[in-house]
């Protein structure tokens, strides 16, 4: 019994430490992020353009995924030794597949290369392991991804974007506990992240093949829809969670909102842009059906 206290007491301790350094990280990227955007563009180093680049990477449109993309690319040409540019350029590649900005078999194999350089440049940086999880994942190979992904929170447990794609991975294939899990653990470790919305979809779409939100639609999936840079299809999670629970007023709202920036929205874009299990997509088609989706 003793022994289990004092285990108990060094996994808190561990947990709390997490916590701290993940809180400070979070900090220090965003008074570098907020710096980076008052500078003239030409005037930024590589540090500086990598910030430049995360601050429109966060928005979750086109035309700032354009302008991060850039940044990112200035960042590499400038120091081809930093692993984190090459992450942010990966991520800028996957959105452009992801959300459909771009010929998506290019942009998947431009993702790729991207995360291969971040790893080359630093096999110990967590967001490399991220960047290259991630794009695997865009290839449908799951298994690997939640390789990369698990050695990114082994090499920084309080890595809050890496809780936070195994659970986006796991949501739509793997183990949608595991997804609850890993979301809540993301934003244990960063309550104020800018990926604060995947991570509320993340969840949802968990429970969503645990058919939890037939009988009430997660609360998270409203709060993700509610985040200011929530994009299209973090919007269509939600609206689809409301229909399941019958609340179909206010998922046609959200439809409605999906719709005034992407008109020909439908149930097959959404479904295109996931690798969903069989069983998810009957119960997204069974929402959309309901709301005309």
């Amino acid at each position: 019994m003793f022994d289990q206290k004092i285990d108990d007491a060094f996994r808190v301790l561990d947990e709390i430490g997490n916590r701290i350094v993940a809180s400070i990280a979070t900090e220090v990227e965003t008074i570098e992020r907020n710096r980076a955007i008052l500078k003239p563009p030409n005037s930024l180093d590589a540090w500086e353009a990598h910030h430049r680049g995360l601050w429109h990477m966060y928005r979750f449109n086109k035309a700032d995924n354009d302008l991060a993309t850039h940044f990112f690319a200035t960042a590499v040409r400038l120091d081809p030794t930093f692993a984190r540019a090459y992450a942010g350029l990966s991520f800028t590649h996957f959105q452009n597949a992801f959300q459909g900005w771009a010929k998506r078999e290019a942009e998947i194999e431009q993702a790729f290369e991207a995360a291969g350089q971040s790893l080359m440049a630093d096999d110990r940086d967590p967001a490399a392991h991220w960047a290259m999880g991630r794009a695997l994942w865009l290839y449908g190979r799951r298994d690997q991804s939640l390789t990369e992904l698990e050695r990114a929170i082994d090499l920084s447990p309080n890595f809050a974007l890496g809780h936070y794609t195994l659970a986006f991975v796991h949501a739509q294939g793997g183990d949608p506990r595991a997804a609850v899990t890993f979301s809540d653990q993301s934003r244990h470790l960063s309550p104020f992240d800018p990926m604060l919305f995947a991570m509320f979809g993340s969840r949802a779409m968990g429970l969503v093949r645990l058919q939890r939100s037939s009988r009430k639609p997660p609360t998270g999936a409203v709060k993700a829809a509610a985040r200011p840079n929530a994009h299209e299809h973090i919007r269509a999670i939600a609206a689809c969670c409301l229909a399941l629970a019958d609340r179909r007023d206010e998922a046609r709202t959200l439809l409605a909102s999906i719709r005034r920036t992407r008109p020909d929205y439908r149930v097959d874009d959404f479904l295109a842009a996931f690798h969903f299990e069989p069983d998810a997509v009957a119960l997204y088609r069974k929402a959309a059906k309901r709301i005309g989706m």
